[in-house]
């Protein structure tokens, strides 16, 4: 007699492909809408699931964690992030947690490198004078952004994305700074300079772009005085995670001209983001969207999947937190 499909509850909509291999493998129970927290926990306990492959709007805390049905063995988390659960209380409970983290590397540090020029270049600024209709040409000293080419990029948390980003900046000749929480070796290093601390590598940014987790452990990175250290006139970037940033301090460095510009893709409070950024002229915005391809959606469904079949078939998970 043939052995049961693993019984798995998939808590957020994925794409085509994922979609259609988790129907081919499992027995799944597929969301239609991306669930809430409470709609997740009482979902794997209707389906009797095994694993549960979720996404950010699932947010596992110790206490949601211990709700969860004892049948799930395995969080499968279909992104990079995990600083909406507690990976320590699902571990204690026997629960095995994964994420993501290869597959989106590439287009987060696109993403991060498409801000860092839109916000240097007055992309913002540039699109909607064109939409305005453009009736009434530029002279030389107007609108002007300030060239990225050749600037000092500090990076702040040199994982894969921070490298990734690293990589790219090399190609418009620009100097690398960052600060990890460890020096890395030279063949990763590339000639990147590494600053012990942050308050130490602030001064000498003229473009600041954060790729480090969000959660408890960071906090706030970026506040008032952090603002205050980077030079007048520097760009700032955020691709990471939008707790990392005091929202106000980095509103008041904007409006009072002590930043030029910033490109942000994260935000404190999302969907329901500040809009007081979106009334400033020098700020690019995009929605939490670094790893929204057809590509990297793909990739990061089915690395999750590939996480609950080794799983199921007795295996190593692939990528443990």
């Amino acid at each position: 007699m043939p052995r049961a499909l693993p019984r798995l509850l998939v808590a957020r909509r994925l794409t085509p492909a994922a979609t259609d291999r988790a129907r081919r493998e499992f027995d799944a129970l597929l969301a239609e809408h991306d669930m809430s927290t409470e709609e997740a926990i009482d979902a794997a306990a209707a389906h009797r699931a095994e694993a549960i492959l979720i996404g950010p709007k699932v947010k596992l805390d110790a206490a949601a964690i211990a709700r969860l049905p004892g049948h799930v063995k395995l969080i499968a988390n279909s992104s990079v992030g995990y600083d909406h659960m507690d990976a320590e209380a699902a571990r204690a409970r026997g629960i095995l947690v994964t994420n993501t983290p290869d597959v989106l590397t590439d287009c987060t540090a696109d993403l991060a490198f498409l801000l860092i020029l839109a916000a240097c270049r007055r992309a913002h600024e540039y699109e909607a004078l064109m939409r305005a209709g453009w009736r009434k040409g530029l002279g030389l000293p107007d609108m002007l952004g300030v060239r990225p080419s050749g600037k000092v990029l500090g990076i702040v948390g040199m994982g894969r994305i921070g490298r990734a980003v690293a990589q790219r900046a090399r190609g418009f000749g620009m100097r690398i700074l960052y600060h990890n929480r460890s020096r890395l070796p030279p063949d990763l290093e590339q000639g990147a300079e590494y600053f012990a601390s942050v308050p130490e590598m602030l001064p000498h940014c003229q473009i600041l772009s954060l790729h480090l987790p969000g959660g408890v452990a960071n906090g706030v990175l970026m506040d008032e005085a952090a603002f205050a250290a980077l030079p007048r006139g520097a760009v700032f970037v955020n691709t990471a995670r939008g707790s990392l940033v005091d929202e106000d301090a980095l509103l008041a460095a904007l409006t009072s001209g002590h930043l030029f510009a910033a490109g942000l893709d994260v935000f404190r409070s999302e969907p329901d983001y500040d809009t007081r950024f979106a009334a400033l002229p020098n700020v690019f915005l995009t929605p939490h969207v670094a790893s929204a391809t057809l590509e990297t959606r793909d990739a990061m469904g089915l690395r999750a999947l590939d996480n609950v079949a080794a799983i199921a078939a007795g295996r190593a998970p692939l990528d443990p937190v």
